[in-house]
């Protein structure tokens, strides 16, 4: 392979991290090459409104906020791929990232690949997804003022968001499939939501299908744990199962990942591979938020260049320098 095919930097993914960071690399001049195998953006792009982004009082429409991101990233000269990263493998100074568009080397990675929302996989979830269906109360629970929702889940988040939701919707149905395994703490608080008529629980009940029209979603059909059909009418559905991050391409790397498959990271963001870091909702002990994700990615940039510049490993070097 030629030396002209060695990368400073490829970043696997194109979320707010990724793009962040990129911004970051491609200012320094560090050739910075992106592979996104799905949307630029992440689940940005795929989120209508985000509220909670700073710097936008009105907020901002996910797709609006990835297309800025992705054009200041390519101002600087960043390079993004439509393909897939299929496996990485370390070659010591270099690495080897396997992707759609053959093999490529690197002198370092950042994976930010993200996370996904864990679906249910009943018929209608996907055909409704963001016209009724959601992933995320902070982004999308405003949009439900005064209607009544169904919430999908029965763990830690899912009574969580129930509680956020409460501050719009007039009623909730919370699902759950077997019982509610949240912390006792968060289930004591639900019991008062509940008292209050502002929640009902049905427990041993599982989502058969997800049902609207052109309008959005009108209705949820499930079966109870006696096999019998139940209906339940909703403005809209918030599932709450859980996240599963995209790393199964890294199953065959050494990455370290975390019992849930999330990448360990040091204080640095590089994982156990030197030259390899992690950024963004794939690292274990993310925040899981995009403000928080954009951050990273600026940190991981910074110390690719320490990395690169042969500082991030020799503190004796690191020293003489401050980090403008």
């Amino acid at each position: 392979m030629s030396e002209e095919r060695i990368h400073d930097l490829v970043i696997v993914g194109a979320g707010p991290a990724a793009l962040t960071a990129a911004i970051y690399t491609t200012r320094e001049d560090i050739d910075t090459v992106i592979y996104e195998k799905g949307v630029v953006g992440g689940l940005a792009a795929v989120t209508d409104i985000i509220d909670n982004y700073p710097g936008f009082s009105e907020g901002v429409r996910g797709l609006e906020l990835a297309d800025s991101l992705r054009k200041q990233a390519e101002r600087f000269g960043a390079v993004i791929n439509l393909g897939e990263v299929l496996a990485i493998k370390n070659q010591g100074k270099h690495k080897l990232l396997d992707t759609t568009d053959g093999d490529i080397l690197a002198k370092t990675i950042l994976i930010a690949t993200g996370c996904d929302y864990k679906k249910t996989g009943v018929p209608g979830e996907s055909e409704f997804y963001a016209l009724g269906v959601h992933y995320c109360a902070t982004c999308d629970g405003a949009f439900y003022r005064d209607k009544k929702l169904v919430v999908i889940g029965g763990g830690n988040s899912a009574v969580q968001e129930s509680i956020f939701l409460t501050r719009f919707a007039t009623h909730i149905d919370l699902l759950v499939r077997s019982t509610i395994k949240a912390s006792d703490i968060l289930q004591r608080e639900l019991q008062s939501y509940i008292d209050s008529g502002k929640i009902t629980v049905h427990l041993g009940v599982s989502p058969k299908e997800i049902v609207g029209d052109e309008q959005g979603v009108n209705k949820v059909v499930a079966t109870n744990d006696q096999g019998e059909e139940v209906i339940f009418n909703t403005d809209g559905v918030f599932v709450f199962i859980g996240l599963k991050p995209n790393t199964s391409f890294l199953q065959s790397s050494l990455v370290s990942l975390d019992k849930f498959g999330f990448i360990n990271t040091d204080a640095n963001l590089e994982t156990n591979i030197k030259g390899v870091f992690a950024a963004g909702d794939v690292r274990s002990g993310a925040t899981m938020q995009i403000a928080s994700a954009s951050g990273e990615g600026a940190t991981a940039a910074l110390k690719i260049r320490e990395y690169l510049e042969g500082r991030l490993h020799n503190p004796k070097i690191a020293e003489l320098e401050v980090i403008p």
